[in-house]
């Protein structure tokens, strides 16, 4: 299977549930970590448990801002001070899973936190400014080919990361290396943004669920979305990578987790509120509010669903040559 394609393992199918509806799950002072600054995909996930779970807990969740680290500092706190804190669930994405593979996190892997539920589905997607040279991928493909260190790409992860890796794969269609590409790391989608409003990269290489406000405002303009096929509105008209000639596609899992120590008790409630979510169209209607694509799992679902993601991207991660063999 080639490096780029490997992405397209992440597509899972929407999962639906038969269970019946379940009354309001109790859970104390309920908070969503997101870890990075506001405006990015973290920020974006705990916005859907925020609205979503609403009907569906007792109280509202808070969110709250954790940045650091691409998610190492919120990754490491959940795994030595609040292992045990069944208030809290932290956003996580197919991104953090690979920053746990290349050890980004530290010593600590998947399997020391316990995994929740899910937000829903997201994909990469190449965005410059609606005033930007490019108006269509591939004059920047173009580019890529003929000089990759011409273009100034930035995105919310460090030389690695999941946004790294949307550009690299776009580099090496190109017939260009990745490690060509001149590339700006900042610490969140929101710093990333702000960047390229600003001037200082040309390229995003960032998520297509963060776009929503942005596209509205009339700010930036996606040159292609890395899904399998053209989503829904409001990204009808949006061409795909692949559709456009080039071989990439990228697939986000967006959800969250607890700490390791959480009480059975506790991580009950919050799958149980999943749960009862997923089975509402209100829950739906979030997501697609929020970009996002229905892939619903919680409890021993998303588990063994994190163990399989995790082996496909050290797979690709050891393609790539960041981690060995």
């Amino acid at each position: 299977m080639s490096f780029a394609r490997l992405g397209a393992t992440f597509v899972v199918a929407a999962t639906a549930f038969a269970a019946p509806a379940f009354a309001q799950s109790q859970i104390d002072d309920p908070e969503c970590i997101a870890p990075a600054n506001p405006g990015g995909g973290f920020d974006l996930t705990c916005r859907v448990a925020q609205t979503g779970l609403d009907p569906h807990i007792e109280a509202p969740v808070q969110v709250t801002f954790m940045p650091g680290g691409i998610g190492a500092v919120a990754y490491n706190l959940f795994n030595t001070t609040r292992t045990d804190d069944g208030s809290a669930i932290v956003a996580f994405s197919t991104g953090s899973l690979l920053n746990i593979v290349t050890g980004k996190y530290g010593d600590f892997t998947e399997q020391d936190v316990r995994w929740v539920g899910t937000a829903g589905a997201d994909f990469g997607a190449v965005v410059v400014r609606a005033d930007s040279e490019y108006e269509t991928l591939s004059q920047l493909m173009d580019d890529f080919s003929s000089d990759p260190s011409s273009v100034v790409v930035g995105a919310g992860g460090s030389v690695g990361s999941q946004d790294w890796m949307k550009g690299a794969l776009l580099l090496r269609e190109a017939g260009a290396s990745p490690m060509d590409m001149r590339y700006v790391a900042f610490d969140g989608g929101g710093d990333a943004i702000a960047a390229l409003l600003g001037g200082s990269i040309e390229v995003y290489t960032g998520d297509v669920g963060e776009m929503v406000p942005h596209l509205e405002s009339g700010q930036m303009r996606i040159l292609g979305v890395m899904s399998p096929e053209r989503l829904d509105e409001p990204f009808a008209e949006i061409p795909t990578v692949m559709e456009q000639g080039y071989d990439v596609e990228w697939t986000i899992l967006r959800g969250f987790y607890m700490g390791g120590e959480v009480s059975d008790e506790d991580y009950q409630a919050w799958v149980d509120a999943f749960n009862a979510a997923y089975e509402t169209e209100e829950f739906a209607a979030v997501q697609k509010e929020r970009g996002l694509l229905p892939l619903n799992m919680a409890g021993e679902e998303l588990q063994a669903s994190i163990e399989d993601r995790v082996q496909n991207l050290r797979d690709i991660a050891t393609e790539a040559g960041l981690i060995g063999n």
